[in-house]
C-alpha cells in the first residue's frame, strides 16, 4: 500500500543510499533498476522490511572502493519489486523528496546509510508542480534539434500531452547528461528553474560543432 508523506518531519532520519553516477532520480519520477551486488540485494531487503525508502546520490571522487558523496540526493518508495531466477531484484524507486546530506553513519549495514535533511526540500511534499508560466514551444524548440543531434526519439504525441512536471522531469531522468548536469538539474529549486536549466543544457548540446565527437551517453 503506497504511504503519503506530508510534512519533513514524516520522513525518517536515516535512510540507506545507493550511489550511482549519471543516474538522477525526481519527486513522483519512476526509476526501474536491476540491482544484482550483495551489498545492494541487502539493502533492498531491509528497506522492503521497513519504510520501503532507498535515497539516491552520486559520489565525487575519493577512494574507489568509499568515495565521496555529493551533498543532495533523491529519496525514493520501492514501488514495485520482483525477483528473477538468477537472484537479481528489479524494483522500480518512485521519488518522494529530495534530502540533503547531513552525515554519513558509521555502520555495520554493507551498505551505506546517511542522516538526510529533507527540510530545505520539504515543497517535494506538496504535490505535482503545475509550472505556471512553462513556455512548451520554446522548450520543444530546443527539444527537437537536441534529439537529433544525439538521433535520439520521443513520443511526440505523448509529449505534447503530458503535464509539465512529468515531462521535465522524465526528460530530465532519461536524456543522457553526465553526471555533473544531472546534478545540476536535480539541485534547481523550482520547476520552472529546471525547464530553463534543462532548455539551456539541451541548446548547448544541440550547438556543438559537428565536428566534436559528442559527449559520451551515460
Amino acid at each position: 500500500m503506497a504511504r503519503s508523506y506530508i510534512r519533513a518531519a514524516d520522513l525518517p532520519q536515516v535512510i540507506p543510499v545507493f550511489p550511482l553516477d549519471g543516474v538522477l532520480l525526481l519527486p513522483r519520477g519512476q526509476l526501474p533498476l536491476n540491482v544484482f551486488e550483495p551489498r545492494y540485494l541487502n539493502m533492498v531487503d531491509d528497506a522492503m522490511a521497513g519504510d520501503r525508502l532507498i535515497g539516491m546520490i552520486q559520489s565525487q571522487g575519493g577512494d574507489p572502493e568509499h568515495p565521496g558523496l555529493v551533498g543532495v540526493g533523491c529519496a525514493g518508495r520501492i514501488t514495485s519489486f520482483a525477483e528473477t531466477g538468477d537472484g537479481r531484484y528489479l524494483i522500480t524507486l518512485t521519488g518522494v523528496a529530495r534530502f540533503s546530506v547531513l552525515s554519513e553513519l558509521s555502520v555495520q549495514t554493507p551498505y551505506r546509510q546517511v542522516r538526510a535533511g529533507f527540510q530545505p526540500f520539504e515543497g517535494d511534499l506538496k504535490g505535482p508542480d503545475e509550472g505556471e508560466g512553462f513556455d512548451r514551444d520554446d522548450f520543444f524548440a530546443a527539444l527537437r534539434p537536441y534529439l537529433e543531434r544525439r538521433m535520439l526519439e520521443v513520443d511526440w504525441e505523448t509529449a505534447e500531452e503530458a503535464p509539465t512536471e512529468a515531462l521535465i522531469n522524465s526528460l530530465s531522468m532519461a536524456l543522457p547528461f553526465e553526471p555533473a548536469e544531472k546534478q545540476l538539474l536535480l539541485e534547481q529549486p523550482v520547476l520552472l528553474d529546471r525547464a530553463s536549466c534543462l532548455t539551456a543544457l539541451m541548446r548547448i548540446d544541440a550547438a556543438e560543432s559537428d565536428d566534436d565527437e559528442p559527449r559520451s551517453v551515460q
